[in-house]
């Protein structure tokens, strides 16, 4: 649009117009997040390997208001998907990232509250882990392996092996992140934006702001794989860290 104005031309409108149309249907957004998530399937915890520990990932919450000061979380699968994968017998630990940005001070590590609500469901506290605060995955998986060599050893194929939990979008970068880091990972996606059973329909092709906001997810978890796939070529080359804060999906 500014080049539109900028240049007196039409054609910039009507691309800006059809970007933002195409963006914004339940058709393309659907695409995009199943392209994010890798065509990445549910698995049943019970269907999955031992491992040295469970993983989950911080995904951000809200501080609601009122002087209880009870935290909410934005989706509770990445939870509850370990919470199935430690009851299934998949691993004697349960590992919690202690999540934290620096813009919500006020909040306790994400790590902290989980505890809380994984004692609740009867995982007994000697199970439970919380990494340092994190800000990043980047900083989430090297928290991980500064922890593991603190935890007493337990009889498994692959020492260094764990089971990642976290949501099937944010899976691919956060995978490559804890595998660079000298992790044996396998994933358990979980937190899936599209329905399989989503058909093709007329309604597909009318915009949403529930499609827009999916597009934008979708969006900016590529220019997250982007950005650590330049990282790490930085790293290698000039030893460069990340620094960057995480969001809701890191």
């Amino acid at each position: 649009m500014a080049v539109a104005l900028l240049l007196r031309r039409r054609w910039p409108i009507w691309l800006a117009l059809s970007l933002f149309w195409l963006g914004s249907t339940p058709w393309i957004s659907g695409h995009l997040v199943r392209w994010s998530e890798a065509n990445a399937v549910r698995q049943a915890a019970s269907s999955m390997d031992k491992a040295r520990a469970i993983v989950v990932l911080s995904e951000g919450r809200v501080l609601a208001p009122g002087p209880a000061t009870q935290s909410e979380w934005n989706d509770g699968d990445r939870f509850w998907g370990g919470i199935e994968l430690y009851q299934a017998g998949k691993a004697p630990w349960l590992i919690f990232t202690g999540g934290w940005t620096p813009w919500q001070p006020e909040l306790a590590p994400e790590g902290e509250v989980l505890q809380t609500w994984a004692k609740s469901q009867g995982v007994p506290s000697s199970a439970i882990q919380i990494t340092g605060m994190a800000m990043n995955t980047a900083e989430e998986a090297a928290a991980v392996v500064a922890l593991l060599p603190k935890l007493p050893s337990v009889a498994v194929a692959k020492p260094q092996s764990i089971l990642l939990v976290t949501s099937a979008f944010h899976m691919p970068r956060a995978q490559r992140l804890f595998e660079q880091a000298g992790l044996t990972v396998q994933p358990y996606p979980v937190d899936f934006k599209v329905s399989a059973s989503d058909s093709f329909t007329a309604m597909n092709l009318l915009p949403s702001a529930g499609a827009w906001r999916s597009t934008e997810m979708a969006w900016r978890e590529l220019l997250g794989r982007a950005y650590y796939a330049a990282r790490l070529g930085l790293s290698q080359r000039h030893g460069a860290t990340d620094s960057t804060p995480l969001s809701n999906s890191h």
